[in-house]
């Protein structure tokens, strides 16, 4: 789904962008019988920036439940049986995927793996999820295959426990040093299961025994069922025709299922999703936030995870386009079918802040109604910021600058904004409409970018450039008024970690519409207000809303070249926070994203990944 000018900002660039992710190794397999990568959720505004990166890392989850996606024998021909039906409802997280495809979905699978990984095997390593105390890596061909079924699901009893299985994951589709090394699952980790659909008991049963006894694990009982566990609160078991291994409680929460417990395929908000899924999905990942920990008391991925979601029930499927993937999140305000949708931050309106930027924007992301969702963005730029890691960066560019202390200059404003507090409320939110995000330019000294806010009230956010400049003031910037042409109030402020200032200006944009900007320097203010022309009518604006299809306009676009391009120019590729998202990003060209209105009542955000043609070593 190239965008317009992808190919020359690609060739702009190809100098300075090393050439692609950490090879694999290990993979002396050709795969076969594979599915997928992928996913999270989410929903709201600046939370797109972390949406991306989310939607990245999450493959890893999705992909776990797939391990599978491995492989080399013939397609089964046994009878599918969801792992659904035996996943308790109250799950807040489920991973569940198609992991022997045939046909168009095989071969775009395996196409898609190949570029996402530039590895010949994309899936073989993900296997090592199977790996149990004391047991090698599975074979495929000789271990799994001869049993394994047409589906697999995993399931998590908190989404606060995926730290150990997102790190695993990663590193079996990415490759590099070999995480923690341990299964997920089990005492001091992630509670829960990885449940699989057999074709032959005898030979599942066979392979569960085999891995219970390198584990060391001792037979053990549970409301009449057998099963086995460890010391280590690793178990294993054969419920009904499923193999499942996964902690102890986990084992004990699929028997409690099959014994008269609701199964989660027979839930109704996950029917209702489940309905409207793409047909073309390889994999999805649903979250149900009900029993998940509230994001006031999370951190990282568990509190983004809640934040994306908020009160809703969300169902993120992988399509694999075979050049691109999609990821459709399908929204239900509660779990019932038929529940009114909560207004998306990506709708209509969103698309129109967006289409309202500059027209030379490399990145680009319209929000609706920020006024009511910024307190929530900025906790999950915490959340994010958490997730990147809460150390200083160890290494810096040669004009010092760091990931850590960038991000701390740049939302700092937006914290501020965004305080949950009378006073910001009274003073900043009330009067916010639509916003949109944009940059531009390929170099520290030509960059331009800015935060461009609807105002609904000319005399309130013109009131509002000295209060955040004094906010600024207090948070140790050195902040002053200055004369900034076009503006009707605005001031300057140096912040800790930022190398240029950033302008605060209440003024009128091209159409008359007040607005209120929060600029890198004089340029951005200018671009935002007065730009020389706009997205809307830029190819890439095009190429983005054909990507997207399902007649959605476009909320979120990047051209990740041009992004990697500035990153690497500015040295901070080098920053380890950056670092372990490089081979997810060298492997992508554009994201494009928007939301609509399904006819089933759903809300579906739809975020198209374009991928790198694969070269994969020989």
């Amino acid at each position: 789904m190239p965008l317009a000018g992808r190919q020359v900002v690609a060739a702009k660039h190809s100098g300075g962008i090393r050439s692609g992710p950490r090879r694999l190794t290990g993979c002396e397999k050709e795969s076969e019988a594979l599915p997928q990568d992928p996913s999270p959720s989410s929903s709201h505004p600046p939370r797109a920036i972390a949406l991306t990166i989310c939607a990245l890392l999450l493959a890893g989850i999705v992909a776990g439940a797939l391990l599978l996606l491995s492989g080399g024998s013939s397609p089964s021909t046994g009878t599918t049986a969801d792992p659904a039906r035996i996943v308790p409802a109250s799950a807040p997280l489920y991973a569940g995927a198609d992991v022997r495809p045939n046909g168009s979905k095989k071969t775009a699978a395996l196409a898609d793996g190949r570029a996402f990984t530039q590895q010949a095997d994309p899936y073989l390593r993900l296997l090592e999820v199977l790996r149990t105390p004391g047991s090698p890596v599975p074979d495929f061909n000789r271990d799994v295959a001869p049993w394994l079924g047409p589906r697999a699901g995993i399931f998590l009893s908190s989404p606060s426990s995926t730290g150990d299985l997102l790190a695993l994951l990663q590193q079996g589709l990415l490759g590099g040093a070999s995480a923690t090394g341990a299964f997920p699952f089990g005492a001091g980790r992630a509670q829960g299961a990885i449940v699989l659909d057999t074709t032959d008991l005898a030979k599942a049963r066979a392979f569960v025994n085999a891995a219970a006894a390198h584990a060391g694990a001792h037979a053990s009982t549970y409301r009449g069922v057998a099963y086995q566990a460890n010391a280590g609160d690793v178990a294993f078991a054969i419920v009904q025709r499923f193999v499942v291994i996964g902690s102890d409680s986990g084992i004990r929460a699929t028997i409690d299922t099959t014994l008269g417990g609701t199964p989660l395929a027979g839930a109704p908000g996950y029917s209702a999703l489940s309905a409207s899924a793409p047909p073309r999905a390889v994999a999805h990942l649903y979250s149900n936030p009900v029993g998940a920990p509230s994001p006031s008391a999370s951190s990282g991925l568990s509190g983004l995870l809640a934040l994306f979601t908020g009160a809703q029930q969300t169902d993120l499927s992988l399509v694999p386009l075979n050049g691109s993937v999609a990821l459709d999140l399908d929204t239900l305000a509660s779990g019932l079918p038929g529940a009114s949708v909560a207004r998306s931050p990506f709708g209509s309106e969103s698309a129109r802040a967006l289409a309202e930027l500059p027209g030379e924007s490399w990145l680009a992301l319209g929000l609706a109604d920020v006024g009511r969702t910024l307190p929530a963005d900025v906790q999950a730029i915490r959340g994010l910021g958490s997730l990147l890691g809460s150390g200083t960066s160890a290494s810096t560019t040669g004009i010092g600058l760091n990931l850590k202390a960038l991000v701390e200059g740049l939302t700092a404003p937006l914290a501020l904004l965004g305080a949950d507090s009378p006073e910001a409320r009274r003073d900043f939110q009330g009067w916010m409409g639509s916003a949109g995000i944009f940059a531009s330019g390929t170099s520290l000294l030509e960059i331009k970018g800015a935060v461009v806010i609807d105002s609904k009230s000319a005399a309130a956010s013109r009131a509002a450039v000295p209060r955040l400049g004094e906010g600024l003031r207090r948070m140790g910037g050195s902040v002053q008024s200055v004369p900034l042409t076009g503006t009707e109030a605005a001031v300057s402020a140096r912040l800790p970690g930022l190398p240029v200032p950033l302008y605060i200006a209440a003024g009128r944009g091209a159409s008359g519409q007040s607005k209120f900007v929060i600029g890198l320097g004089e340029a951005s203010v200018s671009a935002a207000l007065n730009p020389s022309s706009a997205l809307e009518s830029a190819p890439s604006h095009g190429a983005a809303a054909a990507a997207i299809g399902e007649g959605a306009r476009p909320s979120v676009m990047l051209d990740v070249p041009t992004l990697l391009g500035l990153l690497e120019g500015i040295g901070l590729t080098e920053d380890p926070t950056v670092a372990q998202f490089l081979p997810y990003l060298r492997s992508l060209t554009t994201v494009a994203g928007g939301g609509h209105h399904l006819s089933t009542g759903v809300e579906r955000f739809k975020l198209v990944l374009g991928l790198r043609p694969s070269t994969p070593a020989p």
